[in-house]
């Protein structure tokens, strides 16, 4: 009974040896015609062949090894942050710049760590999830706020010694890698936007200091307007003309930074009937517009709230306007299209306004807003044969950029091109709806239904 288990142990020990030889070498043998394909020498024994590719195996990993430790001190070396993170967020690897940009000082290569744990940014985060889902390097520019946490057992103490971190305006450019990595490129963008500051509080004062000397040239040249003859007035109106043109340079220099340095915090906010804005607006240039003879088209609501500040608003289609009537020909039409988005969350408006003039170059549309920018080839300025036409033009070049800082100040958008129809300029302006009118469209859909 005993020699009949014995015999059966034997031979099931037996069996499974033989299917794990079998097993074992069809591994071999595949492991060999892996190598067949790397080395040229089939005349080696299968044991000196499969010493050999374990050594050109090594000898290729070495040589990996060595090239990432080349890329890792190249990107030490560079003057941008660089930081990779695996498929789980994970931080795998960054430079000294990354961690000085971003304070990283806790995290040590070779440490498992989410990056969200080092870096207190959940932009940086979702920018690097939306690389991924849309499979395409992301661009992100932001104020990082870093995360100091000092243990102190008094408040006072805690206070004085941890002071409020500051921000720094940084940029990260994304890019996608292998097995679903993210490496992030860190730009320190402070430097600039300090320069920039600096830059516009300096024309800020300038312009400030003009306003004086430009104000007191004005007048010397009024009272000597009022007792010239007729030839040497001539002289006088034109140097008045400049003047004035000088002294509205100024004034939209200064609105211009003080709407770019404070943005909406100087803005009073509350529901404007954008219709009714729009008519207030065109009375205004209404006299300028029937010299010229010019029709204005309305379409659209009969009223129709967002949420601005009125006096801004009216200023930002002033300039529009303003502008439309300098480059629409005599007998012209000028249309203003007042178009609810409901569709978008939350409801927009969109305002278009369209001139019948000549509308912009290719070459100066992607300039239209920057500042002192006065389109020159096909929107030219009043020819000497008509020195009374008013135009944009002849202006101080800042209207339609004070016009997109107002826009942008509001939340909204504005863009540029030329109609399709018409020819002319086109404009399209969209603003935030208010809540209220919301509730209003839909009373009224229900009862229409």
């Amino acid at each position: 009974m005993g020699v009949g288990f014995f015999i059966l142990g034997l031979a099931l020990g037996l069996g499974i040896g033989v299917v794990l030889y079998f097993r074992h070498n069809r591994q071999v043998q595949r492991l060999l015609q892996e190598l067949q394909r790397e080395t040229t020498d089939n005349s080696l024994p299968d044991l000196a062949r499969l010493r050999r590719g374990i050594y050109l195996t090594n000898q290729q990993k070495q040589q990996l090894q060595q090239e990432l430790h080349n890329w890792q001190q190249i990107l030490q070396q560079a003057p941008i942050g660089y930081l990779q993170v695996d498929e789980e967020n994970q931080l795998l690897w960054c430079n000294d710049r990354a961690r000085e940009l971003l304070e990283i000082h806790r995290w040590q290569e070779g440490q498992v760590c989410l990056l969200l744990k080092v870096v207190r940014s959940y932009e940086l985060d979702r920018t690097i999830e939306q690389t991924r889902r849309q499979q395409e390097s992301q661009t992100l520019e932001w104020s990082f706020y870093p995360s100091r946490v000092r243990e102190t057992t008094d408040m006072e103490t805690r206070a004085q010694a941890s002071p409020p971190p500051r921000s720094r305006a940084l940029r990260a450019t994304t890019i996608l890698l292998p097995n679903a990595q993210v490496g992030v490129f860190v730009e320190d963008r402070q430097e600039v936007i300090s320069l920039s500051q600096d830059r516009e509080q300096w024309f800020s004062e300038l312009a400030h200091e003009l306003k004086t000397p430009l104000t007191s040239i004005r007048l010397v040249s009024e009272t000597l307007q009022s007792n010239l003859d007729a030839p040497l007035r001539e002289w006088v109106d034109r140097m008045l003309v400049e003047i004035n043109r000088l002294i509205q340079l100024v004034q939209d220099w200064l609105e211009l930074s003080q709407i770019a340095r404070n943005g909406d915090r100087s803005f009073k906010q509350e529901p404007v009937d954008l219709p009714s804005l729009l008519r207030s607006v065109w009375q205004t240039l209404e006299p300028i517009a029937a010299s010229k003879e010019l029709e204005f088209s309305y379409q659209g609501a009969q009223k129709l709230l967002v949420d601005a500040d009125e006096a801004r608003l009216h200023r930002a289609f002033l300039n529009i306007f303003d502008n439309s009537i300098g480059y629409t020909p005599n007998g012209g039409t000028i249309q203003v299209k007042v178009t609810p988005l409901p569709e978008k969350n939350p409801s927009w408006v969109q305002v278009d306004v369209i001139d019948s003039g000549c509308g912009f170059s290719e070459a100066e549309l992607p300039r239209i807003f920057d500042r002192l920018y006065r389109g020159e080839t096909s929107r030219h300025r009043p020819s000497a044969s008509q020195p009374d036409a008013e135009s944009s033009s002849s202006g101080s070049g800042l209207g339609l950029t004070i016009v997109q800082e107002i826009i942008q100040a509001h939340g909204g958008s504005i863009t540029a091109s030329n109609h399709p129809e018409t020819g002319g300029a086109w404009l399209q302006i969209q603003l935030l709806a208010s809540e209220e009118i919301d509730r209003e469209t839909s009373d009224r859909s229900a009862q229409d239904e």
